[in-house]
């Protein structure tokens, strides 16, 4: 009987491949990718060292000394008093005491802090608090300390913001105007994210991670940028980190560029470029997993597109790995067993700067 490994389905559940059906899965997976972002599918031996990361014996693998790479965290220290639904713990505690235990316990090369609804249009209101914190935490810390949030632009349409709801346009045929919604939606996410940053660099914040840019699709990217780069020219030394929501930029306007390059539809390696263009110092690339495939599959499929990313990339690539993202299973804990497994082939294959 040949012998069988145990991996992952994209939902986690525990499945036994054969080494054949394993290579079969990592071709397939590396294919997909390859045909959707028009890039090269990962050679022969790099398929090879991909099955012999799967296959490795051991519930926890780890890069091989001297190819260690950098942890950030996104989300902050809603991972220890977040609930679990949100992969976090359920820890009561302050964000004070979870930065210092991300740094003084965890180990974390950088920290961020983050507002419980994470996204910077509800941070103003309570920005006089961030800025608080952020001060508390800095005047405790040594590790380079970052504010988080997502620009999520969906806040700024109805019910929640000012602006109609470019899905209820758009199912009335009304195509302009839901155009004209988003445009306006963006600037004032770009707006509001530079008045927040601002106040958060003058009480001592090291940067910014955008987190889940184009979530809300192109305008939500649009916006973000436009951000970035208003915060580079008037920060010419912060850190800022511009991390996506999906392996591809959904075209929900279709016709909004930068740099004169249309965003609607772009991958990974397209999206790096813009990114460092902006003025971000470090690219955060996705790769959504799918549920109903297999982790070789996944894994596969995820480190085609970071490879490419990496290689088109003029600044360092951070690979969002998590919960659904990165050829890690979509689960509330990811298993450790498919997480090791993936940042080790990410950092030995796809050669990211880091996680």
């Amino acid at each position: 009987m040949a012998t069988e490994y145990a991996l992952r389905m994209g939902d986690g559940m525990r499945i036994s491949l054969t080494k054949e059906k394993i290579l079969e899965e990592l071709e397939a997976g590396s294919a997909d990718a390859a045909d959707l972002g028009e890039i090269p599918t990962l050679s022969g031996n790099k398929i090879e060292k991909l099955a012999e990361i799967l296959m490795m014996p051991g519930k926890a693998v780890s890069v091989e000394q001297g190819m260690e790479v950098p942890v950030t965290h996104d989300i902050g220290t809603l991972r220890i008093d977040g609930d679990q639904g949100n992969s976090g713990v359920g820890i009561p505690t302050s964000r004070l005491a979870g930065c210092m235990l991300h740094e003084r316990a965890f180990g974390a090369d950088t920290m961020e802090l983050g507002h419980i609804d994470y996204s910077f249009k509800p941070v103003k209101p309570v920005v006089a608090n961030e800025t608080q914190a952020m001060e508390v935490c800095q005047q405790n810390m040594i590790i380079p300390l970052f504010y988080g949030a997502m620009p999520n632009m969906g806040l700024y349409y109805t019910p929640d913001g000012p602006f109609e709801n470019p899905g209820d346009l758009m199912k009335a045929f009304k195509i302009q105007e839901a155009r004209e919604s988003m445009e306006h939606a963006a600037e004032h996410l770009t707006r509001d994210t530079v008045w927040v940053m601002q106040r958060l660099m003058a009480s001592g914040a090291d940067g910014v991670n955008f987190d889940t840019t184009a979530a809300a699709g192109d305008a939500d990217m649009f916006g973000t940028l436009h951000a970035v780069e208003t915060l580079r020219k008037e920060f010419p030394k912060m850190y800022i980190e511009v991390g996506m929501a999906g392996e591809i930029v959904l075209g929900m306007h279709g016709e909004l560029e930068y740099d004169g390059k249309i965003l609607a539809g772009i991958w990974p390696h397209q999206q790096a470029p813009l990114a460092a263009k902006a003025g971000a110092n470090v690219f955060g690339p996705v790769c959504n997993t799918n549920t109903s495939k297999t982790s070789a599959w996944n894994l596969a499929r995820a480190v085609t597109f970071m490879k490419a990313a990496v290689e088109a990339s003029p600044i360092p690539c951070h690979v969002d790995m998590g919960m659904g993202v990165g050829g890690i299973p979509m689960l509330e804990t990811p298993p450790i067993d498919a997480v090791t497994r993936a940042s080790k082939a990410m950092v030995e294959v796809a050669g990211v700067d880091g996680i």
